[in-house]
C-alpha cells in the first residue's frame, strides 16, 4: 500500500543537490537568486525543502547557473523534482495523522523508536488504538475510526518484502497499564509476541530497575534512509505540535541516547520471556 519513495526525501535530496552546487560554484544566496531572476526567499526555500516543487523552467535555470551540462545529471535532477512534487497514500489522512512521519516512513532502511508511556504506534492492534483515541474524550466515532484505519496503514511498512529494520523500545510501565481493558491488552502483548518473532523487528524492554536513564525525558522516533546522501531524521511529538531535528549534532546526540537506553533494556529474548508472563497473569 505504501508507496515506493518518499516525495519528501526526493525533496530533501533536491535541496541539498541544489545548495551544494550553488556552494560549489562560489556563489552565496542571494548572487545565485539575482543572477537566476528570482527573489532570495524562493530560492532560500527550495534549498530548505520547504517548496513542494520547483518548476521545471526555475530548474533549468539553476542547473545553467551552476554549469550542470551533463544531460543525465539534469534529468535525474527533473526526476527528483517530479517525485517530490507526488502525493503518497496518506493523503488520504491529512486530517488525522502526521503526513511527513509517514512519508519519511515509506522509505527508511531502519527505525529505532522509544516510548515510555504506550505501545509504539507501528506496533499496536487496532483495539488498542482505538482506546488510545478515545482517551482524547473530545474525538467522534467517525474520526477515530479514520485516525484507526490510518495508522493500520502505517503499519504495511513492516509488512513489505523489504521491510525496514524496526527496534522498539519499550519501557515496562507502557505494558502494566491496561490500556482499554484487559482483553484488549492482552491482545495487544500477544501481537508483540507474534511481532517479536520477525527477522526485521527488535523490541526491548526497559525495565523499572533501570532507573533514571538517558530517555527519561520523553519519546522519540530516529528514521535512517538506504541512500548515503540522505541524513537521517529525529522526530518528536508533543500533545500540540511535533518536530523534525536532522542537524548532525542533533543525531548523534540521539544515537547515543538510543544506545545507552539499549544497553539498560532487557535482551530480546528476556523480553519475550517478560511478556509471556504479563500476558499469563492477565489471563489468571
Amino acid at each position: 500500500m505504501a508507496a515506493p519513495y518518499s516525495p519528501s526525501v526526493r525533496r530533501r535530496r533536491l535541496s541539498a543537490e541544489l545548495k551544494r552546487l550553488r556552494t560549489e560554484s562560489g556563489m552565496t544566496l542571494v548572487e545565485a537568486a539575482k543572477r537566476a531572476g528570482m527573489g532570495k526567499s524562493n530560492l532560500s526555500k527550495i534549498e530548505q525543502a520547504e517548496s513542494k516543487t520547483v518548476p521545471a523552467p526555475t530548474l533549468n535555470k539553476l542547473l545553467d547557473l551552476y554549469e550542470v551540462r551533463d544531460s543525465t545529471v539534469r534529468r535525474a535532477m527533473h526526476e527528483l523534482s517530479k517525485l517530490a512534487g507526488q502525493k503518497g497514500w496518506w493523503s488520504s489522512y491529512k486530517d488525522v495523522m502526521p503526513q511527513i512521519l509517514a512519508d519519511f516512513e515509506a522509505e527508511a532502511c531502519a527505525i529505532r523508536t522509544f516510548e515510555p508511556q504506550l505501545v509504539p504506534g507501528l506496533l499496536q492492534t487496532p483495539a488498542y488504538a482505538d482506546a488510545v483515541f478515545r482517551a482524547n474524550r473530545v474525538r467522534d466515532d467517525a474520526e477515530i475510526s479514520q485516525r484507526v484505519a490510518a495508522r493500520m496503514a502505517r503499519q504495511t511498512i513492516l509488512n513489505r518484502v523489504d521491510p525496514p529494520t524496526y527496534l522498539a523500545i519499550i519501557d515496562e510501565a507502557a505494558l502494566h497499564r491496561t490500556v482499554g481493558s484487559p482483553a484488549v491488552m492482552r491482545e495487544q502483548l500477544r501481537h508483540l509476541t507474534h511481532l517479536a518473532a520477525r527477522h526485521n523487528i527488535d523490541i526491548y524492554v526497559l525495565p523499572f530497575s533501570a532507573g533514571a536513564h538517558t530517555s527519561t525525558e520523553g519519546s522519540y522516533l530516529i528514521m535512517d534512509f538506504p541512500d548515503p546522501r540522505d541524513s537521517s531524521i529525529v522526530y518528536l511529538e508533543g500533545p500540540a505540535t511535533t518536530m523534525y531535528l536532522e542537524e548532525d549534532h542533533q543525531i548523534r546526540a540521539f544515537n547515543a541516547m538510543f544506545g545507552s537506553t539499549q544497553s539498560c533494556s532487557m535482551t530480546p529474548v528476556q523480553t519475550l520471556e517478560t511478556l509471556k508472563h504479563l500476558i499469563q497473569d492477565l489471563e489468571e
